[in-house]
């Protein structure tokens, strides 16, 4: 039962306002989950204890009925039965519980009958188990293959098997792994949220998988048959003759991991490289073609003028 010397202020916790719209809230648990990720601080426990707080402050206020109840009741707001604002007599609850053997006779007394009465009716008090939820970070490698991850929750070690072609965004639901009921004990579920790190040469734009694939002058102009990277290795891509800077080729099945089966496309987008160090017989090759040249790429601005 919480008191007020253990109350958390979720708002503090997540650096937003009693204001802050559920977009705002969910911003800011992002940018704060990656920074206290204990993935990304191994090892640190005040980091541990942040991060566990992080995300009990963002699922209650992400959740607009949970909210609510916090608004409302603070410290009280996940006690059962509370439809009322608090009586002076529910307001020394934490002082006050102790005293009683089970939950079911604080609950009878409260509501002035008498554990009899209750247990003849069939009576029966119980929070239901609360879910947590959590953030993890996988590296692009591990979210394509699958990973087998280790989290450290509360103490205790839970392992987690990613499957292959989670993306950010992805949950993944871990039962009886929650926090367990203050009352009964009974733990409830636990739901992974998947962040992707950032990688060196992929990126979604999207859904679909994107690369940069840099292309010399002379395969732009005359075509050519290059090799690329993929998720799984190295293929062979054909680049059309007269392709433009920034156009995209697709590369079918040769993209993202699908959590059904199968592979998604990827798009390699090419950019036109000009040459810095020229040879003497490069140098040479590309005055000829200066001084033969045909082709205009200016010619439509001729007709420009304010």
């Amino acid at each position: 039962m919480a008191t007020a010397t253990d109350f958390k202020d979720y708002y503090t916790i997540l650096g937003v306002s009693k204001t802050a719209t559920p977009e705002e809230i969910k911003l800011a648990y992002r940018k704060t989950a990656r920074k206290y990720h204990p993935d990304l601080n191994p090892g640190d426990k005040n980091v541990e204890e942040k991060f566990k707080n992080l995300n009990e402050a963002n699922e209650v206020l992400s959740d607009p009925e949970k909210r609510q109840k916090y608004d409302r009741f603070g410290q009280h707001w996940n006690q059962p039965n509370y439809s009322e604002a608090p009586t002076p007599r529910e307001q020394n609850i934490g002082n006050d519980f102790e005293q009683y053997g089970d939950f079911d006779s604080f609950i009878n007394d409260l509501l002035g009958r008498s554990r009899q009465r209750s247990s003849s009716a069939g009576y029966r008090s119980q929070a239901p188990a609360p879910d947590t939820e959590a953030a993890i970070a996988l590296t692009f490698s591990e979210a394509f293959h699958g990973v087998l991850k280790h989290l450290l929750l509360d103490d205790e070690t839970i392992n987690v098997r990613i499957p292959a072609g989670a993306t950010t965004g992805s949950r993944i639901k871990i039962k009886g792994k929650g926090h367990p009921s203050p009352f009964s004990q009974q733990r409830g579920d636990l739901y992974l949220t998947i962040e992707l790190l950032p990688h060196s040469f992929f990126r979604f734009v999207g859904n679909n998988l994107v690369c940069d694939i840099p292309i010399r002058p002379d395969e732009a102009v005359l075509g050519a048959e290059i090799s690329v990277p993929t998720p799984d290795g190295r293929v062979s891509m054909k680049v059309p003759k007269g392709i433009k800077s920034g156009q995209s080729l697709r590369l079918r099945g040769k993209g993202w991991t699908l959590p059904k089966g199968g592979r998604g496309d990827l798009f390699a987008k090419l950019q036109i490289i000009t040459p810095q160090d020229l040879s003497s017989i490069e140098q040479e090759c590309y005055e000829k073609i200066q001084a033969n040249a045909s082709f205009n790429p200016r010619t439509q601005l001729e007709e420009i003028k304010l």
